[in-house]
């Protein structure tokens, strides 16, 4: 194994990351999957950057509508992190919601709701409470509460989401504003 092969993993996902910026994902999966496979070969399975180049590879997936390897991808990611991060850590919460968002895209609203509900449940005791983060958790189960046609309670999570983001962005902020947005939508509903 040439001394330089950790190096050369490196390289293939900088370069994935790069053509992920420019929304070129079918090059960016492929410098993904070469990093990844020198990584397979060189770390141990519970290694923390293995658990990062699954969930890069599992957001191209979900970016490509391929949701079934997406999803299998961010598990992968969220299973290692579980095995090796305490469980109140924000990069789990982050893997949690992942999941969530391709459940979301695939029409499972309950599971997809379980998910963020997990990210939610692990931000509120690591994250302070005005962070945007948080923000988009509330936004998410509010989301999910909507598809499944609970109006009230997708209503009291979008409000949360709204409530954080006039605390802690700018006023004309991109997600402040899909924020007010679901907010409005969901409010037409209930009405």
């Amino acid at each position: 194994m040439p001394s330089n092969y950790p190096s050369l993993a490196v390289s293939f996902n900088d370069i994935g990351t790069v053509y992920e910026k420019m929304n070129k994902y079918t090059q960016a999966l492929l410098h993904y999957e070469k990093g990844l496979e020198i990584q397979q070969a060189i770390l141990p399975s519970n290694n923390p950057s293995l658990a990062s180049s699954y969930s890069h590879i599992g957001y191209i997936y979900e970016k490509s509508g391929e949701y079934t390897e997406a999803l299998s991808f961010h598990e992968k990611a969220l299973e290692i992190r579980q095995t090796i991060l305490p469980l109140n850590n924000s990069t789990i919460a982050y893997s949690h919601n992942n999941v969530g968002s391709v459940y979301e895209k695939m029409d499972e609203y309950s599971k997809a709701l379980l998910s963020h509900e997990k990210a939610l449940e692990i931000q509120q005791k690591t994250l302070p409470s005005k962070y945007p983060d948080l923000a988009q958790s509330y936004s998410s189960i509010g989301y999910a509460y909507g598809k499944m046609c609970q109006y009230s309670k997708a209503r009291q999570y979008h409000q949360r989401a709204v409530d954080i983001g006039q605390q802690s962005l700018p006023p004309n902020h991109p997600r402040l504003q899909q924020w007010r947005k679901n907010l409005e939508y969901i409010e037409r509903r209930c009405n």
